[in-house]
């Protein structure tokens, strides 16, 4: 049996309440930046520097992102021969804010585009995910700066924060424990783990207890987060572990030292005789006349003894 709401006749039924939608929520942004939020909808230009990355902003979209622990977009395109090493310096150098490095290349017919626009989107996907880390440091925006690196395709401050939390999604899923990923790693002794695949065999090579995940993703030219991809499922298998920080070495608490013995004490000498004169500018205590009197009487009393 189906009950049926009815309303009187003649009446206009209440309009249903709008459902909002996860999808639709995520779109307009995830709110990783407020700060990146509100230069793109004031289509801002210049670069938003944070603790552990950079975010370029030209129109209020991204196009470009650094971050010291992403490999850049000349290990992308130099690790796998896509690029001499010779063409891209000298394109740096020759550089400047009308003809930047990319534009360079692609006029020069160095890279195909494609190539370059796929290795550059890798790029600031790595950069971004370290970039919008969260941090106790504020950020800070330089309004005009570019990059020497010029525009090649920008990317919605809106599809950033939606990767990167992707990202973060993934990661927790696959071992939610983060401390493998900036800390030196080393290998870990198990009885029975899964085979290594063939990007991980790689990985596991370059683990020596000193290089964490972003050097081995420099080493071997790949995007930190894919490396990190990898460290996270060799975590959970049990064949390595993050390298904790050795503890400070303990110091024991300084011995006291010993006390010298002062000079014995001459029965000659007054024990009320005056005091050298004292450095400039220090004022010692006056002693009461009253009381030398009094010492006085006492020493002529041991003596008479």
């Amino acid at each position: 049996m189906t009950a049926v709401r009815t309303t009187p006749q003649g009446t206009t039924p209440p309009p249903r309440l709008p459902v909002r939608e996860k999808s639709a929520a995520r779109e307009r942004g995830s709110g990783l930046s407020p700060m990146l939020t509100r230069l793109a909808a004031e289509r801002a230009t210049g670069v938003l520097e944070r603790e552990r990355g950079s975010l370029y902003l030209a129109e209020g979209r991204v196009v470009h992102a650094e971050s010291p622990l992403a490999p850049g977009l000349d290990v992308l395109l130099l690790a796998h021969g896509t690029l001499a090493p010779a063409v891209w310096q000298d394109a740096v150098d020759r550089a400047d804010e009308e003809y930047g490095v990319a534009r360079l290349l692609l006029d020069a017919g160095r890279v195909p585009r494609g190539a370059l626009e796929l290795c550059h989107l890798e790029a600031v996907y790595d950069a971004a995910y370290f970039a919008l880390t969260p941090s106790s440091t504020p950020g800070r925006f330089r309004y005009g700066a570019g990059h020497w690196l010029g525009t090649l395709r920008p990317v919605p401050v809106e599809a950033v924060e939606r990767e990167t939390l992707r990202r973060r999604e993934l990661l927790h899923r696959l071992w939610p424990d983060p401390l493998t990923d900036g800390a030196p790693l080393r290998r870990a002794e198990t009885v029975a783990a899964p085979a290594p695949t063939a990007r991980q065999s790689a990985v596991l090579a370059s683990v020596d207890g000193v290089r964490t995940a972003s050097d081995i993703a420099r080493e071997l030219g790949r995007q930190a987060f894919h490396t990190l991809v990898d460290v996270r499922r060799l975590a959970a298998a049990g064949l390595l572990t993050a390298l904790f920080p050795p503890p400070r070495p303990h110091r024991p608490p300084p011995a006291a030292l010993p006390i010298r013995p002062g000079p014995a004490a001459d029965p000659a000498v007054s024990p009320v005789a005056p005091d050298p004169d004292p450095p400039p500018g220090i004022t010692l205590p006056r002693v009461n006349d009253p009381d030398i009197t009094l010492l006085k009487r006492l020493r002529d009393a041991l003596e008479a003894l």
